[in-house]
């Protein structure tokens, strides 16, 4: 039988140590793959900036970066990670290996939703005057809010995902939670719980994503 009262305690802080990873993660590689995605978009050929060297650049390492599954990911940085961070155990340290996956991941992302924006509204605006990068921030962005935040939604929940793998480094969370009091006490309620908790939180936020998403639409 599950000794919630002992268990209770330890599932509060695993959930706390998600909210942490997931808020930071989303804050860090949001604004930094905001950045990257319209880098990408900006020098690609035909682009506001175009540089092709600066584009393949950024091409190859967001193609390197984006398949590789996270669970190698956090191990193989593991001593660029204890460089930056002091340490490689840890929630805190696990936000590194976290914002560098999801950077990458957040450009693309971010790259193709403005690729979608109509070349027409970009050349009205280049007609009128506006500087390259007014037109970036006060044109296309705003554009392509809508797909934006359904696309910062779907990333969100990947990062939820990473933070459960990050338990396996000693990131704590609810991944961690699941694993060492259900999995491998073979308590499936524990396991079942921690599930149901992890889906709340998904179903949450891709409600606020929508949410979000239509407000931004229909502005």
């Amino acid at each position: 039988m599950t000794d919630w009262t002992t268990l209770s305690p330890v599932l509060w802080l695993s959930f706390q140590q998600t909210v942490y990873m997931v808020f930071w993660t989303m804050l860090i590689a949001g604004a930094l793959g905001l950045v990257l995605g319209v880098a990408l978009y900006a020098t690609r050929r035909g682009g506001l900036l175009q540089n092709g060297p600066l584009f393949g650049l950024l091409n190859v390492l967001v193609n390197i970066v984006r398949p590789i599954p996270f669970i190698i990911f956090i191990t193989a940085i593991g001593p660029l990670t204890l460089l930056v961070m002091g340490t490689t155990i840890g929630t805190q340290s696990v936000l590194f290996p976290m914002s560098a996956m999801a950077t990458f991941v957040i450009g693309r992302i971010v790259e193709q939703n403005l690729v979608s924006v109509d070349p027409g509204v970009i050349e009205a605006a280049r007609a009128m005057g506006a500087s390259r990068f007014r037109i970036i921030w006060s044109v296309l962005i705003p554009e392509a809010l809508g797909p934006l935040v359904l696309g910062y939604t779907f990333i969100f929940i990947g990062v939820v995902d990473m933070s459960a793998m990050a338990g396996y480094v000693g990131g704590g969370g609810l991944g961690d939670f699941a694993i060492s009091y259900g999995y491998q006490q073979f308590n499936w309620t524990v396991t079942l719980v921690t599930v149901v908790i992890i889906v709340l939180i998904v179903q949450l936020a891709q409600f606020v994503g929508n949410w979000l998403a239509r407000k931004a639409l229909r502005r």
